[in-house]
């Protein structure tokens, strides 16, 4: 993984850390602390997701979450950002991914497919006029906007809505067309409503569209394309082919975005570093073969679910050791143990795994204590109630299913693994306790209770009812 490259600039002139507040978003106090980190590592940028943590307000006060962020809190959050020198830029959803708008009952008429809340429906006015409502509203909070991120990536299902069905048998109209008629609907009116900022959009709806169709659509003149990749093995030359193409057709700036968690699996826990800082790694190849001066920046993502209704992956405390890596490997224009050192250095981690997972990982970096409680939750929790429930041969044969549920159990035996029931049930339900202690320092209750019954209480929960069916078993003894 280490190079021995010369060190060198990073190719791009805005690194932007990605906040994804569709899945425990952090509370403002916790950005207060991780804000100067994100300074500190080399960001001047955070590209926020607001999804429903905005405080949306007048008929689309429904999109709000419960724990949505107030009016103040967001002012809160850009007078932090600036104080760090991280330039916010906002992103909403206008196309695809809209299940935080589309799932309600004031919106579900909108949807271009009536079954599936993801994408709306491109040919009505009232989806247009809630799309240029929800960006007024964003817009009108972020005084000195650069650019507006209007998403628009992974458009399901387009094309399958009646009203689409019907404008597709019209004349030579095409599915490329539809989508490119909405693109410009939107950024049409962000433009012309707000001439300083320019509209970005991700890219993967246009790649497979041809040069002429692109050129002649127009949406160069309008918008900036960001290109993203995931993959720790991404296609170089596939990659600044891509970026030639979109230079051929009037896209005068593109922007990159990798991945530095939230893109392993959709309930991944732990962050493996390898795999992101190959991502890197490839992107500065993708920066280094492109024309110059077309790729001006970089959108580090760390996605906290795949949608609006998947689980939560990776927690955003338990990504920075990532970050920092991919982050700084930009930086420094390649990977070399200084800069491992240097993370090490910075969040207070004496020995980084880069390519394998951490089983045991302190640190002193802001929602380090989450990081080390979620790493002993994910390595032992279920491995070793497994290990007893499963393996132990005195509870699979002596206190099985049959017998718990008869409250039956050989006197002689009890002694043979309630000792273990219970240290390991006093073990974990401290330990639990303290991660919800740390969570709550920087999440909702609701965030917190979320991760704790999908990742602890399955356990947990029967490790406790094995304990609670031997008491029974000893009373009824008696």
């Amino acid at each position: 993984m280490e190079e021995n490259r010369p060190m060198v600039p990073s190719p791009f002139e805005l690194h932007l850390i990605h906040l994804d507040l569709k899945g425990a978003p952090p509370k403002v106090s916790y950005l207060a602390e991780i804000f100067p980190l994100f300074h500190a590592l080399g960001a001047n940028g955070v590209l926020l997701e607001y999804e429903d943590m905005f405080p949306y307000d007048g008929e689309l006060m429904p999109l709000r979450a419960n724990d949505a962020y107030s009016f103040s809190e967001i002012k809160e959050i850009l007078k932090l950002a600036k104080l760090h020198e991280l330039e916010i830029i906002p992103l909403i959803q206008t196309f695809g991914h809209m299940e935080f708008v589309l799932k309600h009952k004031e919106f579900s008429h909108l949807r271009e497919v009536a079954m599936f809340p993801n994408t709306v429906n491109p040919h009505k006015e009232e989806s247009h006029r809630l799309i240029s409502s929800m960006i007024e509203q964003v817009a009108a909070l972020h005084g000195g906007l650069r650019w507006f991120h209007i998403g628009c990536d992974e458009v399901y299902y387009l094309g399958e809505g009646e009203e689409s069905k019907q404008w597709l048998q019209e004349g030579e109209n095409t599915l490329e067309q539809l989508c490119l008629a909405h693109m410009k609907a939107v950024t049409s009116h962000l433009v012309s409503a707000h001439p300083a900022i320019k509209p970005v959009v991700w890219d993967d709806m246009l790649r497979g569209m041809s040069e002429q169709t692109l050129r002649g659509s127009g949406l160069a003149d309008l918008v900036e394309l960001m290109l993203w990749d995931y993959s720790p093995d991404l296609d170089v030359d596939s990659k600044v082919g891509l970026v030639e193409k979109y230079q051929k057709c009037g896209f005068l700036k593109l922007w990159c975005a990798s991945a530095f968690k939230g893109a392993t699996g959709v309930s991944q826990s732990l962050t493996l570093i390898g795999h992101h800082l190959k991502n890197h790694q490839q992107w500065l190849k993708v920066a280094e073969g492109s024309p110059a001066g077309i790729i001006q920046g970089i959108v580090l993502t760390g996605w906290q679910r795949y949608d609006h209704f998947s689980v939560l992956c990776e927690l955003l405390p338990v990504g920075i050791p990532s970050l920092a890596v991919c982050l700084q490997t930009l930086k420094n224009g390649s990977y070399s143990e200084k800069v491992k050192e240097d993370v090490e250095k910075i969040l207070g981690i004496s020995s980084l795994e880069i390519d394998t997972f951490m089983s045991d990982v302190s640190g002193t970096f802001p929602g380090s204590e989450i990081l080390s409680l979620v790493t002993q939750i994910t390595f032992f929790l279920k491995p070793s109630v497994n290990e007893l429930l499963e393996n132990n041969r005195y509870v699979t044969g002596w206190f099985s299913p049959y017998h718990r549920k008869r409250k039956k159990i050989h006197p002689i035996m009890i002694h043979h693994f309630q000792p273990d029931a219970l240290r390991l049930l006093t073990k974990w339900t401290t330990v639990t306790q303290e991660l919800q202690v740390a969570m709550g320092k920087i999440f909702y209750a609701s965030s917190t209770e979320e991760w704790m019954e999908e990742n602890v209480q399955p356990s947990l929960q029967r490790l406790q009812e094995t304990v609670d069916d031997l008491d029974r078993a000893i009373q009824a003894l008696s």
